[in-house]
Formats: structure tokens, C-alpha cells, sequence
């Protein structure tokens, strides 16, 4: 019986001082907990600025089973992580990232449920070194995906987990240019288990995840994974639209049967607010409906384009080698941590 394969994939931004960690650790658990498994580490840099990629291709240079992709500029972590778990060839893909708050201790635990059937198998933080109110608008965030998204989001779950390679197939046929990952786990993942684990604190000190950033990774998982809030909006417009159409009319008729009731071109100016408001509020409805059905026609255009491939073979459409000059190229400085 041959010996079955599991690839990690490891997004990482700016991550110097976890690179050789990141190693150590995951060679100890493979060795020590998993020596029945082949594996290979997968690097994705999404264009980092200090010595990360140096120290991927140190230890590239001794290890083969070290490999990495060098993303040409700075593509977000959406689009980062999605690609990243698409070039493990493996049986399984074991996903954390490169800041070592999820730990790869765990490992063992993930493989164990994949074994006994599970298809995708993800972490669940428990605890973590977050301020109060980041917890507190968390649980708001999750409470209003649980009452309006189609399909629940998995509470507390960043993407650290193991994904059998069928999983991973359904992935490479989604065209979404910029996809959360959250929603298509929810949608796609079948047999899903869960292992609790308590999230430590990040290796570079702390997360580069502010507030906005906070805020664009809230209001992309709510507009991918529910359309009952713009439905809602719609709805809200139409019945105001009503209520100022009928209000308009009262102004109108009152005037014609209390001619005094209102001075001298007050009842015009307030029809014409109320009917004008009305239009408005109801083809701003609408317009969101053709956002709505925009958002789900994405013109096709590649997800990221990688730069340079280490130790690893291009995956296929993604783009040619640009070598390490590629790192010259401008981008924003986003990173990846969930």
C-alpha cells in the first residue's frame, strides 16, 4: 500500500522570524507523530517586504521538500490564500499560516478525522489573545451571518485545517477573482469536522490586521454569503417609497380641499420632496439588485500571478516565472493573517 502524501501550505506575509520555526515544528510532527506520511511545505509569499523569502530559499537550498511560491506583487489574503491551497499535490493540504498562531502540533488530530472520513477538517479557536471589543464585534459579525447567510459560516475558523485533495479540485473550478474562503468551505465542505484548539499569539509581535482591514474581511463575507440583506434593502425602499407616495397624495388632496391649510407653494415643494424621495428610495432598491446580480458575473481575470516557483512545478494558467526580480514590482502592503 502506497504511502499517502500530505502537502502544507503555508500564505505568509512578512513572516522572517517564523520561517525556520515554522519548519522546525512541522518536520518534528512529521517525524516524531506522522512518519507513515510523506509531506512537502509550500511557502506562498504574497510580496513580502523583509527577509522572508530569503529565508524560504535557505532552506529550500537544503531541504527539497521545502518549496515555495513568490507572488509578483501583494494580492490580498483572500485571493493569496485561496491560490495557495490549490498547488499541494497531495492526498491531503494541511493549511496554517505563517505567523504560528495556529499551531502545527495539531496536525495529528486533523489527519485522524480525515482518515475516519471527514472531507474537510477545520480549527476552531476557543481562545485568543484578542481585545474585548474585537471579541465582542466578532460575535455580533457571526450572529448576523447565523440569522441572514444561506449557508452558516463556521464560527471562529480562519482557514487553519486539512483538506482531502477532492475538496481541493472543487476549489481549482471556482473563477472567482476575489473569493472568501469561509463561504466556500460552508457551501463545498462536506463531512465536516471540527477540532477546538486555543490560538496563541502571533511570532512577529501582532496581527496587521487593523480595524478597516477588519471591516473590508466582515463586509466581504456578508455580501458572499447572504443576499437577504440588499433583498431587505429593496423591500425597506419599496414600502418607504409607498409611505411617501401616500403621504404626497394626502398633502395634494388636503390642499385642494383646505386651500388655506398650507402657505403659497409649501404643498408643491413638500409633494415634490415625498414623490421625488419615493422614486429614489425605490430605484436604489433596484440598483441593488443589478449589484447584486453584478457581483455574481465577475469578469475572469487571474486570481494572483506568481513570480517565481521554488522546488515546484507551475501550476497550470497560473502565469509564467518572472524570477526574483519580480519582487521590484509595486504592490500594497496587505497581509496574511486571518
Amino acid at each position: 500500500m502506497s504511502r499517502k502524501t500530505v502537502s502544507v501550505v503555508v500564505p505568509s506575509f512578512n513572516e522572517e522570524r517564523s520561517v525556520q520555526l515554522m519548519y522546525d515544528r512541522l518536520t518534528t510532527v512529521f517525524r516524531e507523530e506522522l512518519p507513515a506520511y510523506d509531506y512537502e511545505i509550500i511557502f506562498v509569499d504574497d510580496f513580502s517586504t523583509d527577509g522572508t523569502r530569503a529565508e524560504i530559499r535557505r532552506l529550500a537550498a537544503v531541504d527539497v521538500r521545502v518549496k515555495a511560491v513568490f507572488n509578483a506583487r501583494n494580492f490580498g489574503f483572500h485571493r493569496n490564500v485561496f491560490s495557495a491551497l490549490t498547488y499541494g499535490s497531495g492526498d491531503a493540504t494541511f493549511m496554517l499560516f505563517g505567523d504560528l498562531q495556529d499551531p502545527p502540533e495539531n496536525l495529528p488530530q486533523f489527519v485522524k478525522a480525515w482518515e475516519a472520513g471527514s472531507q474537510v477538517v477545520v480549527g476552531q479557536r476557543r481562545s485568543s489573545d484578542e481585545g474585548f471589543v474585537m471579541t465582542m464585534l466578532r460575535r455580533i459579525y457571526y450572529t448576523v451571518i447565523r440569522w441572514t447567510a444561506e449557508t452558516a459560516q463556521i464560527p471562529r475558523f480562519t482557514g487553519y485545517g486539512l483538506y482531502d485533495r477532492a475538496f481541493v479540485h472543487i476549489l481549482e473550478q471556482i473563477g472567482d477573482v476575489q473569493p472568501f474562503f469561509k463561504t466556500v468551505v460552508a457551501e463545498y465542505g462536506l463531512n465536516v469536522a471540527i477540532v477546538p484548539y486555543d490560538q496563541g499569539k502571533s511570532v512577529r509581535g501582532r496581527s496587521n490586521f487593523n480595524f478597516l482591514k477588519n471591516y473590508d474581511f466582515a463586509m466581504q463575507g456578508i455580501t458572499s454569503s447572504t443576499k437577504l440583506l440588499m433583498r431587505f434593502a429593496t423591500l425597506l425602499a419599496a414600502v418607504i417609497a409607498l409611505v411617501c407616495l401616500g403621504f404626497a397624495l394626502f398633502v395634494f388632496f388636503n390642499k385642494l380641499f383646505n386651500w388655506e391649510t398650507y402657505p403659497v407653494g409649501e404643498a408643491s415643494t413638500t409633494v415634490g420632496i415625498f414623490f421625488l424621495g419615493a422614486v429614489q428610495l425605490f430605484f436604489i432598491g433596484v440598483l441593488g439588485e443589478y449589484i447584486l446580480s453584478i457581483n455574481g458575473r465577475i469578469t475572469a481575470k487571474p486570481r494572483v500571478v506568481v513570480g517565481e516557483w521554488v522546488n515546484l512545478a507551475p501550476a497550470a494558467g497560473s502565469g509564467p516565472n518572472l524570477g526574483p526580480s519580480a519582487r521590484d514590482l509595486p504592490g500594497d502592503t496587505n497581509e496574511n493573517d486571518a
